[in-house]
């Protein structure tokens, strides 16, 4: 479990909710998550960005997967959690998988989600970076 709010988080806030580059979303958060000891919220939210990724590039069964996979890890957390409201982006993601599953019958155009930060010392991380943006990380 995050003890603060490191770099490689408040960039994955960065580019979900602002960039909306769910690939590099996966990219950062995946070097938190084995810098963190393979936290499984840390995953469940990398899983959440991966589905994004997935139904914006025409994979629906791969979405709902990863939409599936992020909410089992992600809805026993506390309601805050890690700064954001994570009870809202499970009750969010579990909507968006819900219209997934329904997609054939009654298709929908992609849309973003955000991830609202609730607490103050984030937000001021936040406000930082979105000031100094990030660039993406090269694979090396």
């Amino acid at each position: 479990m995050m003890r603060r709010y490191e770099r490689l988080y408040v960039e994955f806030l960065y580019y979900f909710n602002v960039a909306r580059d769910y690939f590099e979303c996966h990219e950062v958060m995946e070097e938190l998550w084995l810098e963190e000891g393979r936290d499984p919220l840390c995953q469940g939210l990398l899983q959440i960005a991966v589905g994004l990724y997935h139904f914006d590039n025409g994979n629906v069964s791969g979405s709902i997967k990863l939409f599936s996979q992020g909410i089992n890890k992600l809805q026993q957390a506390p309601e805050t959690t890690y700064g954001i409201a994570m009870g809202k982006l499970v009750e969010q993601s579990r909507a968006y998988m819900e219209k997934l599953k329904r997609y054939e019958a009654e298709p929908f155009d992609f849309y973003d989600l955000d991830i609202e930060i609730v607490d103050p010392a984030l937000t001021a991380l936040y406000e930082d970076m979105l000031l100094d943006p990030p660039t993406p990380h090269e694979d090396e």
